[in-house]
């Protein structure tokens, strides 16, 4: 019987368990089930449900684990987390992002809108813009924006990726070869600190590098979370995008390569 309970047991949980070893039984618990929840934590471990919240931010902070709505979950490292969880992972910082993102974006202009929760958010806050005409391979996207009867959506097609509502692969790809938009408006699973754009999925990614070449100027949208994880397959570079809206960015010197490259950094308001 090797679990987190037994674990707990034979250290006598209590309150005044030290950080460490707290921390420690969190991790295992989450390379055991993938994902933990605060409530269930601080009855297991016999603490405060502040105190579970607490060691939750201090991990994520360390780039540990990631946040999700109630808990959290291990950071992805070749595979992808759940498209529910990723929904829940800063989900009001990721509004903030869309809302700045639809400021660049003017009325009766063309754009294409990938797949990813904060692309979603974005279509969310076009809600309100007038005849736009909206390419996108994201099955969520299209019916966000169905409901808004001054935008034209045109989905493309392509091999439909359940577990996120995503078309890919070659007949998305020659499908968007078929545009040329004002914007296109990308997501990335994780930023390096070199300036490169990486996903888990390379048909993915080929769509998005489609994309990027159809565009008269293209917006990256990604949350700052995104620079502490990791993923195998390079989209572009940052000296390929116009626009990178976020929440923050990390480092001095990234900020200083993209206004090297012509990038527009545009931070939200916190």
């Amino acid at each position: 019987m090797c679990n987190l309970a037994y674990q707990c047991s034979l250290i006598a949980v209590n309150e005044h368990m030290d950080t460490q070893t707290r921390h420690t039984l969190i991790r295992n618990h989450a390379q055991t089930d993938g994902k933990v929840m605060a409530t269930a934590l601080a009855d297991t471990l016999g603490v405060a449900v502040q105190t579970i919240r607490r060691d939750l931010r201090q991990l994520c902070a360390a780039g540990l684990l990631e946040r999700v709505h109630g808990g959290a979950v291990l950071p992805s490292g070749v595979a992808n987390i759940g498209y529910g969880d990723r929904r829940s992972l800063n989900r009001d910082v990721k509004i903030k992002i869309a809302r700045r993102a639809a400021q660049l974006i003017p009325d009766s202009a063309s754009l294409f809108l990938n797949i990813g929760t904060t692309t979603e958010a974005v279509a969310h806050a076009l809600q309100a813009h007038r005849n736009l005409m909206v390419v996108t391979n994201n099955l969520n996207v299209a019916n966000i924006l169905a409901s808004n009867p001054s935008c034209d959506v045109v989905v493309a097609g392509g091999s439909l990726r359940r577990s996120d509502g995503g078309l890919v692969g070659d007949l998305a790809a020659l499908a968007i070869d078929r545009f040329k938009v004002d914007f296109a408006v990308i997501g990335a699973s994780t930023i390096d600190l070199s300036g490169d754009l990486l996903d888990f999925d390379p048909e993915e990614v080929r769509v998005s590098q489609q994309v990027i070449k159809a565009a008269r100027a293209t917006i990256l949208v990604a949350d700052s979370t995104k620079f502490t994880r990791k993923a195998p397959v390079k989209i572009a570079s940052l000296a390929q995008v116009d626009h990178f809206v976020t929440d923050r960015v990390p480092s001095e010197a990234l900020i200083n390569r993209c206004a090297d490259w012509g990038t527009s950094v545009n931070l939200t308001h916190p």
